[in-house]
C-alpha cells in the first residue's frame, strides 16, 4: 500500500463516521459501486485520474452513480474519488472497505463472530472454499450460493458482506477476505482482533474472562476469534497483530524435546 492510499484510507474511515443514516441498503450499494468499478476499467481509470481535476471526477461519479444510489452512497464516493489513491486497485479496494464500514455500522448486531463462524466454515471444507474462489462460474451465482448457505444462520449484514466479497476475489483466498473483512469490522467498532486457539472450546465466563484481560493488556477492546484446534493439546495461543502468546502444552513438550536433544 503507497504512502497516497494510506493518506486516502484516512479520509474515507473519517467519512464514514461524518455521514449520517447509513443503512445497509447503502453498504450494499457501494458493494455494486465497487464490482462495476472492478469491471469497468474505464471508468475506475477516469476516477482515478490525478490529470483530471476534482471537480471532473465529481461529476463523473454524480453522472454515474446518482441517479440511482441513496444520497450518502453518492457522498461517500464522492470522497472517495476526491482522494489521491496509489492504485486504481487500491481504490477499488477502498470502496469496498466502505462498503464494509457501512454495514458495520448500520447493523449494530454480532456481525464479527458471525464473520468469525463463516470463515470457520469455509476453513474446514476446502472443497467449498475452492468452488468460492475459482474463476470458473458467474460471480452472481457464488454470491448466491453464499446467501442461501447464511439464511437462517446468520444477520442479513454478515450475508451480505460475505455473498459480497465472494463476488470479487482478485486473486485471493476466500478466506483472506473473511479476514480483511472481519479486521475492517473490528476496526470500525474501534477493537482488534486476537485469534484464539485452544484445545477445547471457552464457555462463556472464560471467553469474557480472556477478552477482559487482553483488552486491559492492549488498552483497546478485543474481539476473540476462536478456534478449537485439538493439535494444542492443552492451554491457549494466541496471535494479535504482530504479538504471539503461545502458551500450549504442545509448545512446551516441543520446548522440552530440544532441550532433550540440545
Amino acid at each position: 500500500m503507497g504512502s497516497a492510499t494510506t493518506q486516502a484510507l484516512v479520509a474515507t474511515t473519517a467519512a464514514i463516521a461524518e455521514t449520517p443514516g447509513l443503512t445497509l441498503d447503502v453498504s450494499g450499494e457501494l458493494f455494486v459501486a465497487a464490482r462495476a468499478l472492478a469491471d469497468s476499467p474505464q471508468l475506475s481509470g477516469a476516477l482515478t485520474d490525478n490529470a483530471a481535476s476534482p471537480q471532473a471526477r465529481d461529476k463523473v461519479v454524480g453522472d454515474v452513480f446518482g441517479p440511482a444510489f441513496a444520497p450518502q452512497t453518492v457522498s461517500l464516493l464522492r470522497t472517495a474519488v476526491a482522494q489521491r489513491w496509489s492504485s486504481v486497485d487500491d481504490f477499488v479496494d477502498a470502496v469496498e472497505e466502505l462498503a464494509i464500514r457501512a454495514a458495520a455500522v448500520a447493523d449494530q448486531g454480532d456481525l464479527e463472530n458471525e464473520l468469525f463462524g463463516v470463515l470457520h466454515t469455509v476453513s474446514a471444507n476446502p472443497e467449498l472454499e475452492l468452488a468460492l474462489g475459482s474463476r470458473l462460474g458467474e460471480a452472481s451465482a457464488k454470491g448466491a450460493l453464499v446467501d442461501r448457505l447464511l439464511e437462517g444462520r446468520a444477520g442479513a449484514a454478515t450475508r451480505l458482506i460475505a455473498s459480497a466479497i465472494v463476488q470479487r476475489p482478485r486473486e485471493r483466498r476466500v478466506r483472506q477476505l473473511l479476514e480483511r473483512a472481519i479486521r475492517i469490522v473490528s476496526n470500525q467498532r474501534g477493537r482488534v482482533v486476537a485469534s484464539v486457539r485452544t484445545a477445547t472450546s471457552l464457555n462463556d465466563q472464560q471467553r469474557a474472562r480472556l477478552a477482559e484481560t487482553l483488552s486491559n493488556r492492549y488498552g483497546t477492546p478485543v474481539a476473540l476469534n476462536l478456534v478449537v484446534d485439538p493439535a494444542v493439546v492443552g492451554g491457549l495461543r494466541i496471535e494479535i497483530g504482530d504479538d504471539v502468546i503461545d502458551a500450549t502444552v504442545a509448545s512446551r513438550l516441543s520446548d522440552l524435546r530440544q532441550r532433550l536433544a540440545g
